[in-house]
């Protein structure tokens, strides 16, 4: 069984994504991990290249930074490093620049695998989420509208493509498909369920540089005059805007030990109350054990 692992970084100095501790965290699932690495405003291309393995290898690219619709631009990205992957590859497994797979899943993931690689019926794999914000000592809550499982093991289909902003997979009928369809097209994959983890750290930084980031990302989506009326002037990130946070006690994976410890800010949660959504959504998964906040890009089958 071959796995592929791939991911598409830019900026990740300057904007303060853990990409090292996100590649190192799957080497141990994966044959190979191909990284596209977008023309930077930093030294990226070093930095990945720097990663102490000769599994890790590097595609350049240009991002067109004038597609800023829908966050396709990310998704075009990820299809444009996961057609570049060898076809003898059985699966590939995706996993973000500000995502880091926890060791404790990596033998559940490599079973998961080779139980279903020759069940053509199963298109990929889920893995569990675990969403920290603000610092590494809080979670966002389960009841949220945030997503608890998402696709990142999928099988190597040229018809299964990146879709909308890049946060999941669909099948489509050709392998050749254009931005309307990576919007709205395609089929849901049938997948399966894992006991592995990520840890999603993309809303844990300095409250300076996390604003510097949204602020960028949010050219992804919108134009000029919409950023212009809509992007607050202030110089920090306002962490206050969600409350449906807690405290973690629990660990993290191995990779991210360095840099937790350089946490040098004071994070203080939101303290406005739960909305009414969020606190039907609360009692929903506390009775029931099922969030009907979070949107599914796939069929569990």
């Amino acid at each position: 069984m071959k796995v592929v692992g791939f991911t598409i970084v830019r900026n990740a100095i300057k904007y303060d994504y853990p990409i090292m501790e996100s590649i190192a965290s799957i080497l141990a699932v994966c044959d190979e991990v191909i990284v596209g690495v977008g023309k930077s405003d930093d030294d990226t291309l070093n930095l990945v290249k720097g990663i102490p393995s000769t599994k890790v290898k590097i595609v350049e690219t240009v991002w067109d930074d004038s597609l800023r619709t829908g966050g396709l631009l990310l998704s075009t990205e990820t299809n444009k490093v996961k057609d570049s992957i060898a076809p003898d590859a059985d699966w590939l497994m995706y996993i973000q620049a500000d995502e880091v797979l926890h060791e404790n899943g990596v033998e559940a993931l490599k079973e998961a695998m080779l139980r279903w690689k020759d069940d053509k019926r199963v298109d990929g794999l889920l893995l569990n989420y675990k969403h920290f914000y603000g610092s590494y000592s809080y979670i966002i809550e389960p009841f949220s509208h945030w997503y608890n499982e998402e696709i990142r093991i999928i099988r190597n289909d040229p018809k299964i493509k990146s879709f909308r902003d890049a946060q999941g997979f669909r099948k489509y009928d050709t392998d050749k498909v254009d931005n309307e369809a990576l919007s709205t097209g395609g089929v849901k994959l049938n997948v399966k369920p894992t006991k592995a983890t990520i840890y999603h750290y993309g809303w844990v930084k300095n409250p300076y540089a996390q604003k510097v980031k949204q602020d960028n990302f949010q050219k992804l989506w919108h134009d000029d005059e919409w950023m212009k009326n809509n992007i607050s002037s202030g110089a920090k990130y306002d962490y206050s805007r969600i409350v449906t946070i807690g405290k973690y006690d629990g660990g993290h994976p191995g990779v991210m030990r360095a840099r937790i410890k350089m946490e040098d800010w004071d994070f203080k949660p939101g303290t406005k109350g739960l909305t009414f959504k969020e606190k039907v959504l609360k009692f929903l998964i506390s009775v029931f054990g099922w969030n009907a906040g979070y949107y599914r890009n796939y069929k569990q089958i």
